[in-house]
């Protein structure tokens, strides 16, 4: 079942399974708090076994720019289209939360955006990355790390849009989901 993230209260509803529960709906609510306050949209959750398009377009687009298999369970997805950017967040078992910046306009910025919750180690897959430390009040330290998706891939379908369509541009292959 699908809920919006409130930022004010925060809640570990859905990620409970996560030995960083906390830490990780602090981060949870700290995106919540930017894409409201940035964009003014409400950021909402779906478990991830509801959204296994999204989970699979994610672990696609890491296996074919970085061959990056994250190891632990997807728990909730997020998709936003705000100011011609397509967001997809996937927030994970282990406390780490990837999201992809993919801009619907040809040359627009594009990239992949990965966050530690507070007190999890870095993930094997992850070990070749820098991390910078950002402190937020709902999530604590946060470390980040990014990079730029250089191929160019199609965005799931939407299944709460009319007619099922993100407006995203049809350019590329949609890399093979991996298993």
């Amino acid at each position: 079942m699908s809920h919006v993230v409130d930022y004010v209260t925060v809640s570990t509803a859905g990620l409970e399974s996560s030995p960083h529960a906390a830490a990780l709906a602090g981060l949870r609510a700290n995106e919540s708090r930017y894409f409201k306050n940035k964009y003014g949209h409400d950021f909402t959750v779906t478990p991830a076994a509801q959204a296994p398009d999204l989970v699979a377009w994610v672990a696609g687009i890491l296996a074919q720019e970085r061959q990056i298999v994250i190891a632990a369970r997807p728990l909730e997805v997020s998709v936003a289209d705000v100011d011609g950017i397509h967001w997809v967040h996937v927030f994970y078992e282990s406390g780490l939360a990837v999201n992809v910046l993919y801009g619907v306009a040809p040359g627009s910025k594009r990239a992949v955006g990965f966050k530690l919750s507070e007190g999890m180690d870095v993930p094997q897959e992850l070990s070749a990355f820098n991390f910078a430390r950002q402190k937020s009040k709902l999530a604590g330290v946060i470390r980040g790390s990014y990079f730029v998706i250089k191929a160019s891939t199609t965005p799931p379908e939407r299944r709460d849009r009319p007619g099922g369509v993100c407006p995203a541009t049809r350019t590329g292959p949609q890399p093979e989901p991996v298993s």
